[in-house]
């Protein structure tokens, strides 16, 4: 008998799958987006490869921030992925990936640090 726990983690990771599907069927790049409890991280991903990365363990952002597990510090994380983004010329043909998240919270922070910064998704 599965927990409440088990259940909800995976309906989370049957959601990612449907949306994983859906983004390579579309030919995009993907922003993927993961948070644990303490710490909140980012990927452009391009088919299996990762091109740029940020996270709340990056050495630039931890001087920045003062708890990594904060809205705010998921803002950054947006900002500091999108600043990558538009360095290496990589703006066009994006999705966002919440990897079945809900839209809320840190997830919904990152995505508008992202926006704020000059991404398009």
């Amino acid at each position: 008998m599965k927990t409440q726990a088990q259940g909800k983690r995976a309906a989370r990771l049957r959601r990612a799958a449907e949306t994983r599907v859906r983004i390579a069927r579309d030919g995009k790049r993907r922003i993927v987006v993961h948070r644990s409890g303490r710490h909140t991280y980012a990927q452009l991903i391009e088919g299996d490869r990762v091109l740029l990365s940020s996270s709340t363990l990056d050495k630039e952002l931890r001087a920045k921030i003062k708890a990594p597990h904060t809205v705010d510090a998921a803002r950054e994380v947006g900002t500091s992925l999108a600043a990558k983004i538009a360095a290496a010329d990589l703006n066009a043909n994006l999705a966002f990936d919440r990897s079945g998240f809900k839209y809320h919270g840190r997830i919904k922070a990152l995505a508008e640090g992202m926006r704020a910064a000059g991404a398009k998704f």
